[in-house]
C-alpha cells in the first residue's frame, strides 16, 4: 500500500475501507468467472519476496509486461497507458478511481493513500487513487505491481514492521524499473539547480518530471523536504486545473479495470448474467451497459 510518506494510516477512513471492500467484491466475482473458465494461476504472483535483489524483480516485471519505451518511442502518457494495458493483458486487474463507490461526494484522499494491492494467484488487483496528480500515478502503478510480484497485499501488511520493509522494497523496484540507477547517475548534473535536471531526464526516461524528482530523492540527490515541496506544487496545480465533464464510459472501465469490465460485459451479452447484476457489480446504470459494451468489446 502506498501512502504519502509511506506511513500507514492510523485509522482507515470509510472511503478507503469501502473502496477496498468493493475491489474485493469484484475480485471475488472474477475468481468465480476464472474457475468456470478453468484458468491456471499466474506464474509471476508471489514469484519473489522482499529479500530478492531489486534488479531481479525489475527484470522479471520487464519481461512479463514486455513494454519497451525506447523501441516504441513512447512519451510519458503513452508509456503509462502501455504499462497499464500490459499489466491487464498479463492478468492483473488495474482499477483507478478518485472517489469511493462512484460517489463524487466521497473523495479518496491522497494524504491517506495513493494505491493498494490485493494479491491473488489468479486475480491480483492493483488500485490507483486518481485523486493523485497524474504524473505521480505511474510510480504508484509500478509500486503496487511490485507488491504482486512478491505476493503481498498492501492493506493487510501496511501496519506492520514487515509492511514498512516491503514498502521500501516496492519503492526501490518501482524506481529501478522506471529510472535505472546506473544510467540515472551518469546523466544527473550536480552543477545546475536540481529542478533544472527534471525536464531533460523526464524525456530521456519516458516518465514525468515528478518521477525523476522522486528518483533523485531516493538516490540522495535532493532532500525529502525538497521533493515534498515540489510534489505538493504539482498536486496543487492538478487540483486547480481539474474540472469539466469526464467521459462516463472511459471512467467506468478505468474504475473496474478493462479486464474485469470485458468479462462482465461478455457474460451479460451472452445472457449468463442479468443486466441489473452487471450494473450493480460495475457501478454502471444497466441501461448504459450495452453502450459500454459497444465501445469496449
Amino acid at each position: 500500500m502506498r501512502t504519502v510518506g509511506n506511513s500507514a494510516p492510523l485509522r482507515p477512513s470509510l472511503e478507503l475501507l469501502d473502496t477496498v471492500k468493493d475491489a474485493i467484491r469484484k475480485q471475488d466475482w472474477y475468481l468465480e468467472y476464472l474457475h468456470v473458465q478453468e484458468r491456471q494461476p499466474l506464474p509471476f504472483v508471489g514469484r519473489f519476496d522482499s529479500r530478492t535483489p531489486v534488479k531481479t524483480v525489475v527484470s522479471d516485471i520487464r519481461q512479463t509486461l514486455g513494454v519497451d519505451p525506447e523501441k516504441s518511442r513512447l512519451d510519458y502518457d503513452k508509456y503509462s497507458r502501455a504499462l497499464i494495458d500490459a499489466a491487464e493483458v498479463a492478468g492483473v486487474l488495474v482499477m483507478r478511481s478518485g472517489i469511493a463507490l462512484g460517489n463524487t461526494h466521497r473523495k479518496l484522499e491522497v494524504s491517506e493513500f495513493r494505491g493498494f494491492a490485493i494479491s491473488n494467484p489468479l486475480a491480483p488487483v492493483v488500485f490507483i487513487n486518481s485523486s493523485d496528480a497524474p504524473t505521480a500515478r505511474l510510480f504508484t502503478l509500478m509500486h503496487e505491481l511490485a507488491h504482486i510480484w512478491i505476493g503481498s497485499s498492501g492493506v493487510s501488511d501496511a501496519g506492520t514492521a514487515n509492511g514498512r520493509e516491503e514498502e521500501r522494497f516496492c519503492n526501490a523496484v518501482a524506481g529501478e524499473f522506471l529510472v535505472p540507477e546506473a544510467l540515472f547517475r551518469t546523466v544527473w548534473s550536480a552543477s545546475i539547480e536540481w529542478e533544472s535536471n527534471l525536464a531533460t531526464l523526464a524525456t530521456r526516461f519516458h516518465v514525468s518530471k515528478l518521477v525523476i524528482g522522486r528518483r533523485a530523492m531516493d538516490l540522495g540527490y535532493v532532500t525529502q523536504e525538497q521533493y515534498g515541496a515540489y510534489y505538493q506544487k504539482i498536486l496543487k496545480a492538478f487540483r486547480d486545473e481539474k474540472g469539466g465533464a469526464e467521459d462516463y464510459y472511459r471512467n467506468a472501465t478505468a474504475k473496474n479495470s478493462t479486464r474485469l469490465s470485458k468479462a462482465v460485459l461478455t457474460e451479460t451479452l451472452s445472457g449468463r448474467m442479468l443486466l441489473r447484476e452487471a450494473g450493480n457489480l460495475l457501478g454502471v446504470q444497466p441501461a448504459k451497459l450495452r453502450t459500454l459494451a459497444a465501445e469496449h468489446l
